[in-house]
C-alpha cells in the first residue's frame, strides 16, 4: 500500500524505511537556507537529520526559501508533505532509504517582507546557500566579483528591494545592524574554490553599491567560512518518484537519491554559534584550501573530463561513460598526468587512493547520474574546474595535451551536435552564444578561444593553443573516438 509522505504517515511507512527520532514541535529555527535542491537536502541536510537524531542541535532547524520562480515549485512540493524529505541513499550492491524532517517551514519568493524580516530574526544565525557555480556573479576572465552585472547594479540602485539572493542578505544584514542584533553567519556549500571568500565579497561588494559604512561593517563583523562540500546527487525525475514508490511505497513530490559517500570540510569561523556538525562526521579545519583544490579539481575537473565525450558519443549515464574503454581511460590518463600534478598535499589525504575512490564514485550503477547534468553550464564550469589547471600546469612548464583535448570536446559538443547527430544543447545559460562560437571554430579554432570572459589570458599560450586547435580539428575529421584513442595511444 503507498503512502503519501506526511508527518501523519510517518508512523506507518514500514521498517525499511528510517524516520526522524525527535518530533517536529521539539525544533525551532536557526538557519534560513536559500537554494533547497536537491544537494542541499541530502548533505547539509542529512547531517542536520543525524545531529537532530542524536537529540542535540533542534534549535537549528532550516527555514527554506529562494530568490527564483523555480523555487516556487520546490516549495509547493515540500509544503504538501510537511516539507519532509525521502533521501535514498545508494551503493552498487545496497540502497537506504530515511525520512528527514529538519525543515520546519519555507518562505516563498514573493513574499520579500517576511523574508527580509525573517533575516533579522535574532533566531537566524546562520543563512546558507546552495545557488549552482553560476550564481555568484564572477567575472570569469578575473575571478573577481562583477558589480557590473545588470541584476547586481539594479540591487545596488534598490537597496530596500532587491531581488539577488546577496541583495537580500546585505538587507538582512542591514536590518540587524541597525537594531543592534548580532550579524548571522553567511556559510556557502556550493563547488567553488574559496566559495566564503566568493561569498563574501559578493555581499559585501552589493552593500558597497550603496552604503560602504555597511559594507566595512560586513567585512569586519560577518563571518563567510569557507567549505567543502561533497556527495553525488542527480535531478529528480519520474524515474525516482516510480523507483521510491516500487521499491518503498512512499509517495514524494520530489525525493532525493544520491550515493552513499558523503563529505563536508568546514571552517570553524562562525560569529554567532553553530550547530555540532563534528558529532555526524563534518570535519572543522582551520584553512580549507587543500581539500578544495582536491576536490574541485579532481572530482569536478574529472566530471568535466567525460561529461563532453559522453555526450558527443551518445552516453547517457555516467557510470556507462566510466565503462566506456575511451572515456574511462580518458578520465584515468588525463587525472593522472595533467589535473593531479596540480593539487597540493592535502593533510591525511594520499592522491592517488581519493582519485580511485572517485572512479568508484562515478562508476556507481545505481546513482543514475546522467551525463546531460555534467555537461551542463559549462560557460561557468569549464573557468573553474578546468582553466585554473591550464593555468598551472603551464606555470609548471607541464604537458596541457589532454587538457586542450577536454576543451576542444566541449567546444565540439557546443557546436549543438553529438557525432551521430543527435541534439546536444541548449544546455547553458549563453547557449546561443557558445552554438555560434563553436561553429565559427570549425574553420578557425582561434575564435573558441578567443572568449576571455571564459579563457582570460591562458588560451594566448602556444603550448595550449597549439594543442586545442590540432584535437578540434582532428574530431572535426576523424570523430570522438579516434581523438580519444589517438590520446589514449600518445
Amino acid at each position: 500500500m503507498a503512502h503519501k509522505l506526511s508527518l501523519a504517515t510517518l508512523g506507518s511507512l514500514g521498517s525499511k524505511v528510517a524516520v526522524p527520532k525527535y518530533m517536529r514541535q521539539s525544533l525551532s529555527p536557526g538557519i534560513l537556507h536559500i537554494g533547497t535542491g536537491n544537494f542541499h537536502r541530502a548533505h547539509q541536510g542529512a547531517y542536520l537529520d543525524g545531529l537532530f537524531n542524536t537529540g542535540k542541535g533542534h534549535d537549528w532547524a532550516i527555514v527554506g526559501t529562494g530568490v527564483r520562480d523555480a523555487d516556487k515549485q520546490m516549495m509547493e512540493a515540500l509544503k504538501d508533505q510537511d516539507y519532509l524529505t525521502t533521501l535514498v541513499e545508494q551503493e552498487a550492491a545496497t540502497s537506504r532509504a530515511r525520512v528527514t524532517g529538519v525543515m520546519i517551514d519555507f518562505i516563498s519568493p514573493d513574499d520579500r517582507s517576511l523574508l527580509v524580516k525573517t533575516l533579522a530574526d535574532p533566531k537566524i544565525r546562520i543563512v546558507s546557500l546552495t545557488v549552482t557555480e553560476g550564481g555568484y556573479f564572477i567575472d570569469p576572465a578575473t575571478g573577481e566579483f562583477n558589480p557590473g552585472d545588470p541584476q547586481i547594479k539594479q540591487d545596488g540602485a534598490n537597496p530596500n528591494d532587491p531581488r539577488t539572493a546577496f541583495g537580500l542578505i546585505a538587507l538582512g544584514l542591514a536590518r540587524r545592524r541597525a537594531s543592534g542584533i548580532k550579524p548571522f553567519t553567511v556559510m556557502c556549500c556550493d563547488n567553488i574554490p574559496h566559495n566564503g571568500i566568493v561569498t563574501k565579497n559578493a555581499v559585501a561588494g552589493i552593500a558597497r553599491l550603496g552604503d560602504r559604512g555597511l559594507a566595512a561593517w560586513i567585512e569586519d563583523n560577518v563571518a563567510f567560512p569557507n567549505a567543502m562540500v561533497d556527495r553525488i546527487t542527480p535531478a529528480t525525475t519520474d524515474r525516482e518518484r516510480k523507483m521510491l514508490l516500487q521499491d518503498y511505497d512512499i509517495e514524494d513530490n520530489w525525493p532525493v537519491y544520491c550515493e552513499e559517500f558523503i563529505q563536508w570540510v568546514l571552517e570553524d569561523e562562525f560569529c554567532n554559534g553553530r550547530p555540532a556538525l563534528e558529532e555526524v562526521g563534518v570535519q572543522f579545519v582551520p584553512d580549507v584550501t587543500p581539500f578544495e583544490f582536491m576536490k574541485i579539481r579532481i572530482l569536478n575537473g574529472g566530471h568535466a573530463t567525460i561529461a563532453y565525450p559522453g555526450r558527443l558519443l551518445d552516453v547517457h549515464f555516467v557510470h556507462d561513460a566510466m565503462n566506456h574503454p575511451l572515456i574511462g581511460g580518458f578520465f584515468a590518463k588525463l587525472e593522472r598526468e595533467e589535473i593531479m600534478p596540480t593539487v597540493p598535499p592535502v593533510p591525511g589525504v594520499v592522491l592517488d587512493d581519493y582519485t580511485q575512490l572517485i572512479h568508484r564514485r562515478f562508476s556507481n550503477p545505481k546513482i543514475g547520474d546522467t551525463i546531460a547534468r555534467l555537461a551542463f553550464d559549462g560557460s561557468n564550469r569549464q573557468p573553474k574546474f578546468i582553466v585554473p589547471v591550464v593555468r598551472d600546469q603551464l606555470s609548471a612548464g607541464r604537458s596541457v595535451n589532454g587538457l586542450a583535448l577536454e576543451s576542444a570536446l566541449w567546444c565540439r559538443h557546443c557546436a549543438g551536435t553529438s557525432d551521430s547527430g543527435k541534439p546536444t544543447g541548449p544546455n547553458d545559460p549563453i547557449w546561443d552564444r557558445l552554438e555560434k562560437t563553436a561553429q565559427q571554430a570549425k574553420s578557425n579554432p582561434a575564435v573558441w578561444l578567443g572568449m576571455q570572459d571564459i579563457y582570460g589570458d591562458t588560451a594566448q599560450a602556444p603550448a595550449f593553443s597549439g594543442a586545442f586547435s590540432r584535437w578540434l580539428n582532428a574530431l572535426w575529421a576523424k570523430g570522438t573516438e579516434a581523438a580519444l584513442k589517438d590520446y589514449l595511444a600518445g
